[in-house]
């Protein structure tokens, strides 16, 4: 007989979040995610002038709000055809670099591990160890963390004035040079954060983190550390997560952290159960709106409108249902780096998929990589030049800033004409990881990613269902912005 229960409103999320499952003897055969939350952000900014956009996209979240402004920024640059100085290019990488590490360290150490000290693994060896180390306000890893993220959010300070919804991001570069006594206190906060990884996170240097190629190599290593990270691989071992939240559909990065001729991360999309790279399309990105609390409109970003519609029988969701050629992908941390071409998430995708241990160890291993590339963009920026070029405006023309948050992919697409904006519109990461069925009635990846979790008899209450979901870290009011 199948029962279908809610969950939620979900805790330690930005924003609502619900989840209805169908649950048939135990087990999820089919969910819907509902964003409840309507926020209109693309209808506030339609008929603006072009440089609100700077002023109010960031303020779509409080917690990612520098990707916010700089998918603005590029949306700008590329509808004006301004170039940046390379300066403001390097000092919005490093902003953007600590807030994304600030997220994945608070995604770990306060929203994803606290659910292991809960009661219902009292019976498991590692639990009073998990329990002191993670549980929610008590535990001792969050005080280690917390002055490290703090620490990351100084840079805002550094090079954007204030942390969150800094102006100082601008197409044509960043507002605020530093001096060198400056430069000295950046390296010194990226190198207290370098030293909290090395220390709490890895127990281990960076270097040999970062030289694990494969599932192999990552055991071996793991055997016997005491960092955090070999905590968690311990737990996702006993709990086998490798086998929770799976599922078989495309990755997506749009690249990260761009200069002008290179990326730290690459753009593309990678087929998992074809191992295939494939180049990135804008234009094959669609928004279906069948089961959204939103009117019929047209299916490209670029020539789209957002109109609400509350009472839309079908609708069960604020959130609309993103697509690439047509079918739903998976975005973040694990699409990133299988989309670059880590050895060792390509091992690991190879072995088991995307699930909930690699999205977590894919996080992981993106913050070491960030924090050392941190440190060399840092010492790159060149005082005696400026972070700032003063290009003439047009105010007219079309342009898509394509960038990765912490999340995934982040898409800004504007529309310009006499300086004011005619369209703007935003597919934020959990837009995609949580998009409801589309036309053809086919689920999102939260959605697949949920169906097949046992839930015995716990229903909503099961702790299964809430790693599936803190797996993919919703930014719930960025997907309705």
């Amino acid at each position: 007989m199948t029962r279908r229960v809610t969950v939620g409103p979900f805790n330690r999320v930005e924003g609502d979040l619900e989840v209805r499952l169908d649950i048939d003897d135990g087990v999820v055969s089919s969910a819907e995610v509902t964003a409840p939350l309507y926020r209109g952000f693309e209808q506030i900014l339609r008929g603006r002038p072009a440089l609100d956009a700077l002023t109010l996209a960031p303020r779509i979240c409080g917690i990612c709000s520098v990707s916010q402004s700089l998918a603005a920024v590029a949306a700008l640059r590329a509808a004006e055809g301004i170039r940046a100085a390379d300066n403001g290019v390097l000092a919005a990488n490093l902003c953007h670099a600590a807030e994304n590490v600030a997220d994945h360290l608070t995604h770990f150490y306060l929203f994803f591990m606290p659910d292991f000290a809960r009661d219902a693994y009292a019976a498991r060896p590692w639990h009073g160890e998990i329990a002191g180390r993670f549980k929610a306000v008590r535990g001792s890893a969050a005080q280690a963390m917390l002055p490290a993220r703090a620490r990351l959010l100084q840079i805002m300070g550094l090079l954007a004035g204030k942390w969150p919804h800094s102006l100082a991001f601008q197409p044509g570069g960043t507002t605020r040079a530093i001096d060198l006594g400056e430069r000295v206190q950046l390296l010194s906060v990226i190198g207290d954060v370098r030293d909290f990884l090395e220390r709490d996170v890895f127990a281990d240097s960076l270097d040999n983190v970062l030289a694990l190629d494969s599932a192999a190599a990552l055991a071996t290593w793991r055997d016997g550390r005491a960092g955090d990270f070999a905590r968690f691989l311990g737990v996702a071992d006993d709990l086998a997560l490798d086998r929770l939240g799976r599922i078989a559909l495309p990755l997506m990065s749009y690249g990260a952290y761009h200069e002008e001729s290179a990326s730290l991360f690459a753009r593309g999309v990678f087929d998992p159960a074809a191992a295939q790279l494939a180049a990135l399309d804008p234009d094959e990105i669609s928004e279906d709106v069948a089961h959204a609390w939103m009117r019929d409109t047209a299916l490209r970003p670029a020539e789209a409108d957002t109109e609400p519609d509350a009472d839309k029988p079908a609708g069960y969701s604020w959130c609309k249902a993103p697509r690439y050629a047509g079918g739903p992908v998976e975005v973040g941390a694990l699409a990133r780096q299988a989309v670059h071409g880590d050895a060792l998430i390509r091992d690991l995708v190879a072995r088991s998929g995307p699930n909930v241990t690699n999205r977590v160890i894919a996080r992981l291993l993106e913050t070491a990589k960030i924090v050392r590339a941190m440190q060399g963009w840092a010492r790159r920026l060149d005082l005696r030049a400026p972070f700032l070029e003063r290009a003439a405006r047009r105010g007219e023309g079309a342009g898509i800033g394509l960038v990765e948050a912490a999340r995934g992919s982040l898409g800004h697409w504007i529309d310009l004409s006499g300086d004011k904006i005619r369209r703007y519109q935003i597919v934020a990461p959990t837009t995609w990881n949580f998009s409801p069925r589309d036309q053809g009635g086919v689920p999102g990846p939260l959605e697949q990613a949920l169906a097949g979790t046992e839930v015995g008899d716990d229903g909503a209450r099961s702790v299964a269902v809430q790693h599936v979901v803190r797996s993919f870290d919703p930014c719930m009011v960025c997907t309705a912005h």
